[in-house]
């Protein structure tokens, strides 16, 4: 699969999604974008805005199988894993797979988890496998978690430690949707039978991964290569920041970079990629300073301050050096 092909691919995936939930482009191409670069999302929003129907649409679209994880404090690992049950027939333990064993993981209200079980998930999101008992099951590829968080209601909750947020590629939100795109929810509810909105398959889980090599292929000049790396390093240096972005979030950066050039329909990527997923990508990742907190800087502005701050290179966006 080729650039042009990816790109119409991805068009054709998000138009589909599209007809189904009422959302904002830029927040359903950072889903897209997630699952191009091969990574997860963390989505934080306010119940009913269609998180749960987005990641479903996005799973029937893919042709990939779907879960759905309900966390609550007392949920186990054993509930997201899978768990050894005795076969009194055979008369020995056999095991059972939990709900993480699906291609497509909705893990709804994770900060509702107690830490070991987000433990637990980590494994998977990470390395696309679970240790039961000492025993090692690999998870179906393609493998890829979305989460979602309610930022309003903290009482019974648990914030996601730092090494787990690291480890979703993009941080977004749905936001609520402007009135005219309200008033066309209500008119798909009338024109339906069903209170939710299906959504056809666009691709098949083989395509899926040649998808996902697509991005593998785009060439980034070296001087874009420098531009992202100064921005990573710009964030570690911020007054207001007392963890930056680490090096893997720069790899990360990188590889979404490029698969918003494939979503663009170019094999090579500029500068312009890099600022459209700076956001998503490296805000997350910052760990503000105390007195940065209690002024409640946001760290989406510190990204944008340090995108301000760097002189752009010039000889990439011409895509010179090719």
């Amino acid at each position: 699969m080729d650039v042009t092909e990816a790109s119409d691919s991805c068009e054709a995936i998000l138009s589909e999604v599209a007809d189904g939930v009422v959302a904002d482009e830029r927040f359903l191409e950072d889903v897209m974008l997630g699952i191009l670069a091969r990574g997860n999302v963390l989505i934080e929003d306010v119940p009913g805005t269609g998180k749960t129907l987005t990641a479903n649409l996005f799973a029937t679209a893919l042709g990939l199988s779907f879960s759905r994880v309900q966390f609550t404090p007392d949920l186990l690992p054993a509930d997201v894993t899978g768990t050894h049950v005795y076969n009194e027939v055979e008369q020995s333990f056999e095991f059972r797979e939990g709900p993480v064993f699906a291609q497509v993981v909705l893990g709804d209200e994770i900060n509702r988890a107690p830490p070991k079980t987000q433990a637990a998930l980590l494994e998977a999101m990470a390395e696309h496998q679970v240790t039961v008992e000492g025993t090692t099951h690999d998870l179906p590829e393609p493998f890829f978690v979305l989460a979602t968080q309610n930022p309003v209601e903290q009482e019974g909750t648990f914030p996601l430690p730092e090494a787990q947020v690291d480890r979703f590629l993009i941080k977004t939100s749905l936001g609520y949707p402007g009135r005219d795109a309200e008033r066309r929810l209500l008119s798909r509810r009338l024109a339906r039978d069903e209170q939710s909105p299906t959504a056809g398959q666009v691709v098949s889980p083989e395509e899926v991964r040649a998808l996902q090599s697509v991005p593998e292929t785009v060439h980034v000049d070296e001087d874009l290569q420098g531009y992202m790396t100064d921005i990573a390093r710009a964030t570690r240096e911020d007054s207001r920041v007392e963890v930056g972005v680490s090096p893997r979030g720069t790899q990360r950066f990188l590889e979404t970079v490029r698969a918003h050039a494939v979503l663009s329909g170019r094999d090579f990527a500029t500068p312009d990629d890099v600022k459209r997923v700076a956001r998503p990508v490296l805000a997350h990742r910052l760990v503000l300073t105390a007195k940065a907190s209690v002024e409640d800087v946001d760290a989406a502005t510190i990204v944008d301050d340090v995108l301000d701050d760097i002189a752009v290179p010039t000889v990439a966006e011409a895509g010179a050096g090719r």
